[in-house]
Formats: C-alpha cells, sequence, structure tokens
C-alpha cells in the first residue's frame, strides 16, 4: 500500500474512534445508542472497500485492547461477549455490504442509501441474535431493544452520511 492510503485508512480510523464513543444510553435497551455508524458510513464513501474494512478492523483492534473507544469510553476484548459483542462484529459486515453498494453504485443516491440501509438490517439482526443469547431471551423478544429502537436515528444517519459522505468523496478526489 502507498503511503496516501495508508494516511487515509489511519485518519478515517482515528475518526471512527472519535465519534464512536460518543453515545446515549437508552433506558429501554442494554445497548446505547452511538455515532460509530454514521463513522462507519462516512468511511464507506471516503475509502475504498478494503480500506474501510480495515479501518473498522482497525478501530476494533485498538477496542480490544484496551483502548477506551466503544460506546461510552469503555474497552476490552470482553466487550465482544457483552451484549453489543454482536453489533461490534456486525461492523464488519456493515462496511463490507455499504462499501459494495458505494462503489457499484457511485452515481445512485437510492442504491447507497438502500445498500447501507440493508447493511444495517444485517448488523441489527447479527447484534440482536447476540443479544438475545447474551440476556437469555428470544430474538424476537430482544428485537425491540437490539434493533427497533435504533432505527430512526440510523435513517437520519444513512441519509446524512450519503449526502456529507458524497460531497467528501468528490472533494477528496478532486484535491488529493
Amino acid at each position: 500500500m502507498k503511503t496516501k492510503e495508508l494516511t487515509k485508512i489511519a485518519l478515517m480510523t482515528a475518526i471512527i474512534c472519535i465519534l464512536a464513543p460518543i453515545s446515549i444510553p437508552l433506558p429501554l435497551s442494554p445497548v446505547a445508542l452511538t455515532l460509530c455508524t454514521f463513522a462507519l458510513y462516512l468511511s464507506v464513501y471516503i475509502l475504498t472497500p478494503k480500506q474501510a474494512i480495515a479501518a473498522t478492523a482497525l478501530y476494533l483492534f485498538i477496542g480490544s485492547i484496551g483502548i477506551p473507544v466503544f460506546s461510552g469510553y469503555t474497552a476490552g476484548f470482553a466487550k465482544f461477549a457483552g451484549p453489543g459483542g454482536g453489533y461490534l462484529v456486525g461492523y464488519l459486515i456493515l462496511v463490507a455490504v455499504s462499501s459494495f453498494f458505494v462503489s457499484k453504485f457511485p452515481n445512485s443516491y437510492a442504491m447507497q442509501m438502500f445498500g447501507t440501509f440493508l447493511a444495517t438490517i444485517i448488523t441489527y439482526t447479527i447484534g440482536t441474535f447476540w443479544l438475545a443469547k447474551v440476556t437469555n431471551a428470544g430474538f424476537f423478544a430482544t428485537l425491540p431493544m437490539g434493533a427497533f429502537i435504533f432505527l430512526p436515528l440510523d435513517i437520519v444517519k444513512i441519509i446524512l452520511a450519503c449526502v456529507v459522505g458524497r460531497k467528501t468523496q468528490r472533494y477528496l478526489n478532486a484535491n488529493l
């Protein structure tokens, strides 16, 4: 990889690490609402698919070794075993699927948003299955607190990331 590509990955990882810990605990869910998904949505516009996956994996590694970059400024490998562990793992799939749609349909807001929404639903499914396992509840019992509660704001984040991400992408392509 070239220095420029590594720098972009490192900068996007830093942005993810800055935004992800910002969270709002929700009274109806053991999983907090964070800005991590917004940062991940942006990464698929700023980076290539492989770079976005690398930045996400690096973020997960940084958090797993004890640097407090997960929700609420927490860290450690034990976070993967907790209620939000499935979402953390799902972030890799979120970025892979979203990146595919963004790179495959560069001129279609609709397809990019659809792909990102689909990726979010896949991540919710993985996270909710894990949440159900950790809380010893059924999948459908945990669906309201593991997915539905996050859906309205994630739709806003997807739209915002699509608009901001595409403008940022055009700026970077023209100036770098």
